[in-house]
């Protein structure tokens, strides 16, 4: 019988920020990585170092120690460092499918920066459940298997074959009993930087039974020793016994230090043997297993300092919908330089957040104050790169603008047409003629507004703020039509003096003092400020829409704490004051101000909620406007309150046992009801589970979808109305290695968006992703006088016009240069193949762009150039695939 070969690998696992900051945890792993390179150098460390999946802490470490750069990369050349695949390890649920591409990219080219080969490893040993799409997130990669241990409850074998979403397979070492720290805590008694003093007869039976056990359970010939706890150093004694044992004649194991990929080189040709196959998203918590299991799948965090959450939706939004795609733009029609430099900048300090601790919200105060900086500076850089190439388009539109009269560009990032009503602010010069109604109560500026066939544009004035330090800043709503990823130049006029500038405000949306219709929604806000809604095509009524619930929360950054001796409160019970903000046949809102009084905090001595009661007001603005099938809402929380969850609540109707909701590259299906068996876990299940933008529960006659953006956290709940809960926030005073910090209590302002979607059936996935990107998205406009178009016309461009257009079930997450070549990654949603068209909608565009090809996630071509057929590529696109168009 052939021995089995034993692969130990060295590695640590690095947060680089949780329960210390940043600075002091690199104060550790600088000592940590001289070490290493100090032991490399002396022959005493005879394998590689496995960077834990991740390339930054190399970047961290040279920054204190540039001077030892040049051994960093002969180690790297020589695979004594094995770096990568990941740029940082993210969670996977938390951070976009596209911010994921962007991350393993960015590691990868910097473990080939460093001189070295990308590791092919699928490293994500503590990411809090593992989304649907990853094995083929990785196959884009070419990494061929994974490490996972969260979310899997797997004791007796240590391998799985996961099977994606889409069907690609993904064969998997599942971690042992305590993870990736099986080895550190099992054999060296060695956890969170302590160790049990180094006994060589002890810790050789621990290491004998260790392998043992390991033997036992791996159903391939190679057998792997993970020795990388949580920021645990070289164990150099243990390391040195482990090297007599390699050299013991033993007629069963071979010993070798290797890395993850020697590892798996050795291990997948055998995969056929893996019995246990996992299919989707796994999210398992964890169950009872013996007396030594630290198998946790942590789901609260999905809701944990939600201004985290928020703010890197804004980031990805701004640099893979505004930044990237209209610098493209920019730079395909008028020559201007793509600013790939300052975008991969700002990739980078977005990425910099995505360490699981950090943008999951389970970290020290000082730590999330750190991440504010980072997503400002990307945020800084994508608005102002975003702001330069529309300007620069808008300043090129083709034609002469007279003296007096203001350019107002609109630009749409969806790749379908916009043509809805929506909201416009022009700034006016303070000399532009007034008008007044009545006695001359309060005076408007009188001005009109064309579009670019030169036809006037009626629009509704919403409100205005005058004598502002640029203008008068006038705000109306208009009905528009943008072309896909396009723009649309209007042009505002003065109006004559002493002459109102009006259009008709009836009929308005409004039907009484506290409704509101359109062709398709009746819309009757309740006393209590709960919203009836009937669906005029279903004749379906929803009751007691946008129903607030407040409860304690007595958990931490990694879980919703529910107490025993809890109150619900919700606002139903309430009373509200209602007002008609805007009514016209543009855009109607009301506001709706509900003051919830809870108790002011958890009392922890008691461990019951105070008997102090605070008033919460709940500042919502409900909006309806023509053509539409949504109701827009916003709203202003005033928290004042500690130690609580505040939810949103959307009874549904529906008859069903499943919901959907969207996910990195995919929409899943998930039952409604926890699993019979919930009490007999160790971690209970809990309703609540993650979206990207949106969830939906429906019959075959009605439901409903909610969209919002920057709040990942949702529910629907096992009661009869099945009713969609929505997570605003929850407010919490523990925090990781103290005895509480104030700042994950949230209190202040917080501000919320989101859409309700009243459904005739199944919901069309296109239909929701596209509403979701219109609400993360929005338009953006540039205004410019005829003296700021002279300075900065570049070129010419028509007064209207797209870029890119996307036909059939494509939903798109990319669109920008690499190199110069164009590429637009997009997926299917679906269930069903599909054909998808990307169409170039201009003649020079369409010279421009003659061929394309598939290309992986590394942007490698998978085939030959293919022609373009009338400027257009159509590609099958099968159920939940992911393809990305390379366009030369």
């Amino acid at each position: 019988m052939a021995k089995r070969r034993v692969h130990y690998v060295l590695s640590t696992h690095w947060d680089r920020e949780w329960y210390q900051t940043f600075q002091d945890f690199r104060f550790r792993l600088v000592k940590m990585m001289d070490e290493i390179l100090d032991g490399l150098d002396e022959g005493r460390l005879r394998g590689p170092f496995q960077t834990d999946g991740q390339a930054i802490i190399l970047e961290d470490y040279l920054e204190v120690r540039p001077e030892r750069r040049e051994q960093v990369e002969r180690y790297a050349r020589e695979g004594k460092l094995v770096i990568g695949p990941w740029y940082v390890l993210p969670d996977e649920f938390l951070v976009s499918g596209e911010s994921m591409i962007r991350n393993i990219r960015m590691g990868r080219e910097v473990a080939r920066f460093f001189g070295g080969k990308p590791s092919n490893a699928g490293f994500v040993c503590d990411i809090f459940g593992h989304n649907s799409q990853l094995p083929q997130l990785f196959a884009g990669f070419g990494i061929p298997g994974g490490f996972v241990w969260r979310g899997v409850n797997l004791y007796k074998t240590r391998h799985i074959r996961w099977i994606g979403a889409d069907g690609t397979e993904l064969p998997c070492y599942r971690f042992g009993k305590v993870g990736y720290c099986s080895y550190a805590i099992q054999v060296r008694h060695a956890s969170f930087g302590t160790h049990r003093p180094f006994d060589k007869e002890l810790h050789s039976a621990e290491l004998e039974a260790y392998l043992q056990e390991e033997a036992a359970a791996t159903e391939t010939d190679t057998i792997l020793f993970f020795d990388g706890c949580d920021h645990q150093p070289w164990d150099q004694e243990m390391y040195a016994l482990l090297q007599e044992r390699a050299a013991q004649e033993d007629a069963s194991f071979e010993f070798v230090h290797t890395s993850l990929d020697d590892y798996l080189a050795e291990m997948l040709p055998q995969a056929d043997r893996i019995s246990t196959v996992l299919r989707g998203e796994l999210r398992e918590p964890a169950r009872y297993h013996g007396d030594l299991d630290g198998h946790w799948l942590i789901p609260g965090v999905l809701s944990s300092r939600v201004w985290i959450k928020q703010d890197n939706a804004e980031c990805q939004t701004l640099l893979c919908h505004w930044a990237e795609p209209f610098g493209a733009l920019a730079h395909t029609a008028l020559g201007t330089e793509y600013p790939q430099g300052f975008l991969n900048v700002a990739w980078k300090w977005l990425i910099k957040n995505h360490p699981h601790d950090s943008i999951c919200g389970c970290s020290i105060d000082t730590v999330h104050e750190d991440m504010k900086f980072r997503f400002s500076q990307c945020r800084n850089i994508a608005d102002r790169q975003t702001i330069e190439a529309t300007t620069r388009i808008a300043a090129s539109v083709s034609g002469e603008l007279e003296d007096e009269a203001l350019r107002v560009v609109a630009f749409n990032p969806l790749t379908s047409p916009f043509q809805e009503t929506a909201e416009l602010t022009v700034r006016l010069p303070k000399d532009w003629p007034m008008f007044n109604e009545f006695f001359g109560f309060e005076p408007k500026p009188a001005f009109r507004i064309y579009g670019p066939d030169g036809v006037e544009i009626p629009y509704q004035r919403i409100a205005q703020a005058m004598n502002r330090v640029r203008g008068h800043e006038i705000t109306v709503s208009a009905p528009l039509q943008i072309p896909p990823t396009g723009y649309t130049a209007l042009t505002v006029r003065r109006g004559e003096p002493g002459k109102p500038t009006r259009y008709p405000e009836v009929p308005g949306l409004a039907t009484s003092e506290r409704s509101m219709a359109n062709e398709y929604l009746d819309v009757t806000i309740e006393s209590n400020g709960t919203l009836t809604v009937t669906d005029k095509r279903t004749g379906k009524t929803y009751s007691r829409l946008l129903t607030f619930e407040e409860c304690a929360d007595i958990g931490d950054g990694w879980y919703h704490g529910p107490a025993v001796n809890d109150q619900v409160f919700a606002s139903t019970a309430c009373q509200a004051d209602v007002a008609l903000v805007h009514n016209g046949p543009m855009l109607t809102t009301f506001r709706i101000r509900t003051t919830m009084r809870v108790p002011d905090s958890f009392h922890f001595d008691t461990m019951t909620r105070a008997d102090t009661f605070v008033e919460m007001t709940l500042d919502s603005t409900v909006s309806l406007r023509p053509g539409t099938d949504r109701i827009e809402v916003q709203t202003t929380v005033h928290n004042t309150a500690d130690d609580h969850r505040l939810r949103v609540l959307f009874p549904s109707g529906a008859d069903t046992a499943t919901y959907l909701a969207d996910s990195p590259f995919d929409v899943v299906e998930r039952p409604i009801a926890l699993r019979a068996d919930n009490h007999l876990y160790r971690e209970l299940e809990v309703e609540t589970k993650p979206q990207e933008s949106w969830t939906a529960v429906h019959d075959a006659n009605r439901g409903l979808a909610v969209l919002s953006t920057g709040l990942l956290e949702t529910a629907v709940r096992d009661l009869p109305e099945r009713p969609i809960a929505l997570t605003l926030f929850r407010g919490t005073r523990r925090t990781v290695g103290t005895d509480g910090e104030p700042n994950g209590q949230l209190r202040g302002t917080l501000v919320f968006r989101y859409w309700i979607v009243p459904l005739t059936g199944a919901p069309d996935r296109l239909h929701l992703f596209t509403l979701a990107k219109q609400l993360a998205a929005g338009l953006r406009t540039v205004q410019l006088s005829a003296s700021e178009i002279g300075y900065q016309r570049v070129g010419n461009v028509p007064a209207t016009a797209g870029f890119v257009q996307v036909e059939g079930p494509g939903v798109v997450t990319s669109l920008r240069y690499v190199g110069e070549r164009l590429e637009v990654r997009l997926f299917n949603p679906t269930t069903e193949d599909g054909q998808a068209t990307v169409r170039f909608l201009q003649p020079e565009l369409t010279a421009r762009f003659g061929t394309f090809q598939s290309v992986n996630l590394e942007s490698v071509p998978l085939g030959e150039p293919q022609p373009c057929q009338d400027g257009a590529a159509t590609v099958l696109l099968h159920p939940k695939q992911i393809v990305t168009l390379s366009f030369a």
